[in-house]
């Protein structure tokens, strides 16, 4: 995906809310080789682009002042209560260097699993996006996660799912393997109550 900045020379909160006023939104970008640089870009362009999910696990296109570079999203300011994105911060992108960065989750086909057609069971998701690291070019807009073969009761984590070639999950303290599905009986159900009981010995 591509964007476009403008390089920005003032700096300050004055400086920024003009910029706002005047439908710009004051920017940042980092990292590689090249010093953190004070850039502007048009307020309706970034307003879209971020509300699109693969705006956010892309190597994205920056233009800046005519010349392409690759960069990630790494953090976006909004309003607290306006449509109105206040600041962005970028990050550049080398093609020999891992990134480390959120990419969004996908379930797919927990409707047609035998935990839900044959059991009756429901299906809860885990989480809507994992960190991982990997070179740009092998960074996924998303993460697929097919949960038809879930049958009842049974459980899904991540060491049981093929994560994209070149991909490793980054995982927060002990948490190497977090749960991403869960079939279970409704509440309040027979089955539920049944699930609770121990088995005789």
């Amino acid at each position: 995906m591509k964007f476009t900045a403008t390089s920005r020379s003032v700096q300050g909160s004055s400086a920024s809310r003009r910029l706002r006023r005047a439908g710009r939104v004051p920017a940042i970008v980092y990292g590689g080789k090249s010093a953190p640089a004070n850039i502007e870009l048009d307020h309706n362009e970034i307003y879209h682009a971020l509300n699109k999910e693969e705006f956010h696990a892309s190597i994205l296109d920056m233009v800046l002042d005519g010349k392409t570079e690759p960069v990630l999203v790494r953090a976006a300011q909004w309003h607290p209560y306006k449509p109105l994105v206040l600041h962005v911060d970028f990050q550049r992108v080398d093609a020999s260097q891992a990134v480390t960065t959120k990419v969004p989750v996908h379930y797919l086909n927990a409707d047609i699993s035998p935990a839900v057609k044959l059991a009756g069971q429901i299906v809860t998701h885990g989480p809507t996006e994992l960190d991982i690291t990997c070179l740009p070019a092998n960074l996924p807009k998303f993460i697929e996660v097919d949960l038809g073969g879930l049958v009842g009761n049974a459980r899904l984590h991540l060491s049981d799912v093929t994560l994209p070639m070149g991909v490793k999950y980054v995982p927060h303290g002990e948490d190497t393997n977090p749960l991403l599905a869960q079939a279970s009986a409704p509440k309040g159900t027979a089955a539920e109550g049944a699930a609770d009981v121990p088995a005789a010995e």
